[in-house]
C-alpha cells in the first residue's frame, strides 16, 4: 500500500485516511490508485463491513495536486480528461462498493476533494470544515462528480452558484442544505465517525448494499420502475439469514446479532 493512504484495520471495518499532511492531502495518482486497491481489498474481506474515509492533518482534501504535469508546457496543455480518469474511477468505486462508507470531513474538503466526501453514504463534518467549488478559479469544470452530487443534494440554483462562484460552504450550512449528514465539534470529529463506523459494521450489510442500489437507481427512475426494484431487493432480503436473526430477536426482545456478509 502507498504511503498516500493508510489503512486502519479495526474489529469489522477499515479506516481509510488521506495520508499527505504537508499537502493538504492533495490527490496524486499514487493516492487515487492506493485508495482503488484498498477498496478492493475491503470488499473482498468479508470479515469488512464498513469503511471511513478522512484526512491526515487540518485538511480533508484540497483536491487534484498542481503539479508540473498538470501545467501548460511547451508542447501544449496537459490532457486534463486523462488526469480526470482516475479522479472518475476512483469516485465509482467509492460511490459504488457494496459497504456503508462514512466520511468525516476535517478542514478543507476542495475541488474534487469536495466530490469525494459527497460520494459517501453518511458525512460528518469538523464545525471548522469547508466545501469549496474551487474549479472556476483555475478556469475548469467541475469533475469527480460534483455536476451529479450537488444539483440533487442541495437544487441546481444553489449548485450552479457555488460551482460558477467557488464561495466556500462552511459545516453548519452543508448541513443545513442537505450536503452532509451532521456536524460534530472538530475535537470530537474522528470519535463520532469512529463510532458511526462501528455501528455500521454490525448492522445488516447485504440489506445496506441493497438500499444503496436502491438509491442509486432513484434520480432516473418513475415511481413504478423503483417500486420494482424495491420488491426485488426486499424479497431477497427477506431470504437472508439477518432478516431472519432481526425477527427472531424482535419476538424475543433482544439486540439482534447481524452477521451482514459472513
Amino acid at each position: 500500500m502507498s504511503d498516500e493512504v493508510r489503512v486502519e484495520m479495526r474489529d469489522g471495518w477499515r479506516k481509510l485516511v488521506l495520508n499527505r499532511p504537508e499537502k493538504l492531502n492533495a490527490a496524486n495518482e499514487a493516492m487515487l490508485t492506493a485508495l482503488i486497491a484498498a477498496i478492493d481489498a475491503a470488499e473482498a474481506d468479508h470479515a469488512c463491513r464498513a469503511l471511513l474515509l478522512t484526512g491526515e492533518g487540518r485538511g480533508f482534501c484540497a483536491g487534484q495536486e498542481l503539479g508540473p504535469d498538470m501545467m501548460p508546457g511547451p508542447d501544449g496543455p496537459p490532457d486534463l480528461g486523462k488526469v480526470a480518469d482516475l479522479h472518475h474511477r476512483f469516485v465509482r468505486r467509492l460511490h459504488s462498493v457494496p459497504l456503508p462508507v462514512v466520511c468525516a470531513v476535517n478542514g478543507v474538503a476542495a475541488g474534487a476533494g469536495a466530490s469525494y466526501a459527497l460520494a459517501c453514504d453518511i458525512v460528518l463534518a469538523g464545525r471548522g470544515a469547508k466545501f469549496i467549488q474551487a474549479f472556476v478559479k483555475i478556469g475548469l469544470v467541475p469533475d469527480s462528480g460534483a455536476s451529479f452530487f450537488l444539483p440533487r443534494m442541495i437544487g441546481e440554483a444553489r449548485a450552479r452558484a457555488l460551482t460558477m462562484l467557488g464561495e466556500p460552504v462552511d459545516a453548519a450550512q452543508a448541513q443545513a442544505w442537505g450536503m452532509i449528514w451532521k456536524v460534530v465539534d472538530d475535537a470530537a470529529l474522528q470519535q463520532e465517525a469512529e463510532a458511526l463506523a462501528a455501528h455500521l459494521a454490525q448492522q445488516p450489510t447485504e440489506a445496506i448494499a441493497a438500499m444503496k442500489r436502491m438509491f442509486a437507481a432513484s434520480p432516473t427512475n418513475r415511481l413504478d420502475a423503483q417500486l420494482d426494484i424495491e420488491r426485488e431487493l426486499q424479497a431477497a432480503a427477506g431470504r437472508s439469514a439477518d432478516y431472519a436473526e432481526g425477527v427472531r430477536a424482535f419476538v424475543e426482545k433482544r439486540v439482534p446479532v447481524f452477521r451482514g456478509r459472513a
